[in-house]
Formats: structure tokens, sequence, C-alpha cells
């Protein structure tokens, strides 16, 4: 056998999926957020080619429906089957939970059995607005989306994970991180815990959400006592605003996504010179395509090199521990995270 290729900044996702081909082959996956011209699209598209069902997951249910159509314009035999679910909401969650768990005898059984195997955690709110929003179950929007949202659902979806496991596969969990997420000093467990307008500042609340995932594979890895391996990951060095003075922090490498697509954050992005007056992404940036910004996801999700790696971060599609913050290292906050979490939702997180 061939030795593994190594992985660079320019690596597309359709070539780590190509390696890891026979890997993808009979699997089922779960990416959410998956929006076209965004990170969980180009991920579902590719894995698609290989993977015995992927379940695509959007609020918005005609975005979803242009997301299902597109794949499968490409490649029609692939097996697409879209998902409603609504992060920020516990019910949409708890719905969404249970048309999965549902899928199984006869009508489904070509798509799904009575497990799925990978689960990747791709949604994300970004804060383009300075007010507080909380959500209908009182939690901060950005904290509900990108943390609380995900635990709740990889709790409901535990048992088929579990189900997949065998003497020769470990089933996987995967969060996308940031590399903002080094940017503040992690988790804001009091705005996580009691959520409150005053100091509120959406750009920080953004880099403290993101703080949340390495603490969530090192404490998901760890819990399950090797029942579920879990990965955190950046994929691409991004552009991260001020939202007091809309100044560049950082100019490392862009990823152009749909959310640059937003009125506001295309604003500020024009405003910093990352993207053109056009709103094209502007010259002499070191940008990463939408296919390389979507390597590091497959590679969490199915380089079999990380089978004894649970818990580690990824970027540009290797380990990179070191690029995790020492906040989201830490085995005491990632503890209390999980706990504190538990107690927002209402339920128990156990294995």
């Amino acid at each position: 056998m061939s030795a593994l290729p190594t992985f660079s900044f320019h690596t597309t996702a359709e070539e780590v999926a190509d390696v890891f081909a026979n890997e993808i082959r009979g699997k089922n996956v779960l990416v959410t957020g998956t929006s076209l011209n965004g990170l969980g699209f180009e991920t579902a598209r590719v894995l698609a080619k290989y993977a015995n069902l992927v379940i695509i997951t959007g609020y918005n249910q005609e975005r979803l429906k242009l997301s299902e159509y597109t794949i499968k314009k490409e490649n029609p035999a692939v097996k697409i089957y879209p998902l409603t679910l609504d992060l920020s909401s516990f019910a949409s969650i708890r719905k969404a939970a249970a048309e999965v768990n549902a899928l199984e005898g006869p009508l489904h059984s070509k798509w799904l059995s009575v497990q799925f195997q990978v689960l990747i955690h791709n949604a994300a709110a970004f804060g383009t607005s300075a007010s507080f929003t909380p959500t209908i179950d009182g939690v901060e929007t950005q904290y509900a989306t990108n943390h609380v949202g995900p635990f709740l659902l990889s709790k409901l979806l535990a048992p088929k994970l579990l189900a997949s496991a065998t003497a020769g596969y470990t089933p996987r969990v995967v969060y996308l991180s940031s590399v903002a997420h080094g940017y503040g000093t992690g988790v804001d467990f009091d705005l996580l815990t009691n959520p409150k307008a005053e100091g509120y500042d959406a750009f920080k609340t953004y880099w403290a959400t993101k703080s949340t995932a390495p603490l969530m594979a090192i404490e998901l890895s760890k819990r399950s006592k090797g029942k579920i391996n879990a990965f955190s990951l950046e994929p691409g060095r991004e552009l991260f605003l001020s939202n007091s003075y809309f100044r560049l922090l950082t100019c490392e490498t862009v990823i152009f996504t749909a959310s640059m697509e937003n009125e506001v954050v295309s604003t500020i992005m024009k405003g910093t010179g990352a993207l053109t007056p056009e709103g094209k992404p502007a010259e002499g940036l070191p940008w990463k395509t939408l296919a390389e910004g979507a390597a590091t996801t497959v590679a969490a999700a199915f380089d079999t090199r990380l089978n004894d790696q649970a818990g580690a971060y990824l970027a540009d599609s290797n380990v990179a521990n070191d690029k995790r913050a020492a906040h989201s290292s830490d085995p005491d906050d990632a503890e209390r995270l999980w706990t504190v979490t538990e107690k927002i939702i209402g339920e128990k997180f156990t294995f």
C-alpha cells in the first residue's frame, strides 16, 4: 500500500476525499450548515461522491433544497437527505434529531440503517450586529448556534453514532472552530449562563463561542472512553474585524464563503479592503478557495492517521495542536463547559 500524502495549505476537500475514498464508502454522514457556497456545502458535495448517504441541514428550506439540487445535478446517483434544523432552537433540534432517529426500517433501509458514522458540526452564527439577541430558550444567539445547539444535537444522536462502531471503526464527531478562538480569553461562562445585554460585544462573543469547539472535542473524546473520536479544526487563517473600529486584526488567510455575501459582513469587508467595491476577493491577500477551506473538515472526518489522536486540533488538514489556544486546551475548562451546558439543556449527556 502506498504511503498517504502530506496535505498542505492548498490541498482541496476533493483531494482529501479521493485519498480516503475507501474509508468514506458506505458511511452515513450528517453535516450541519450546508448553504450553497459555504464550507458545509463543499464538504457535503465531495463526501456525497463516495458516502452511502449525506444528511444536509439548514434552517431555510429553500436554501436547503437548492443545496440538494446542486449536489444532485452534478452527480444524480448520490444520496442526499435534506433535514430542516435551526441550531438556535431546542425544539427544532429535538424535532430534527427525532427525524434522524426514525430513519430506519424498510422505507429508508437503502439509505440509513440504525446508525450513522460521522457528525460534522459546521454551522455557525457570526455576530454582525452589536445588539444582544437571546434565543427563545434564553441563550445568547451565537452561543446557542455555535455551542449549545451542537451539544444537544450530539447528545440526541449519540446512540446512532455509538451503534456504528465496529472492531475496526470508531465513529467521529467534528467541530469547526476558527483561528479567532485564540483572539479572546476563552469561554465567557457568565454570558453563557447569565446572558445579558450589558457590556455585550458580538465579535468577542464569536471568538468565545469558537473557543468551545476544541474543548468539546477534548471532553467528548474523554467522556466516551474511546467510543467516539472527536476533533476540532480551523478551516483557514481567516479575516476578523473589531466591531468598534472595523479595523483589520489579522490578515493571514481568508476564505470567501457565502457569509461574505451578507450585507453587513460585505460592507465591513469592503471597508477593510478585503473585498473590492464589487464584492470580489481583493488581490494581495492569501485567500483560500472554498475547496481548500473545506479540506481540513474532510480530513478530520476520515483521515485514518487520526485514529489514535482523539481530541486533536487540525489546521491545513494536519494535526496542529500548537495552534490551539491554551484556554481551549484546558481540561478543567472542558469539564466545566460540559457540565454547564448539561444544565442549560436540562439533560445529562452520558455514555
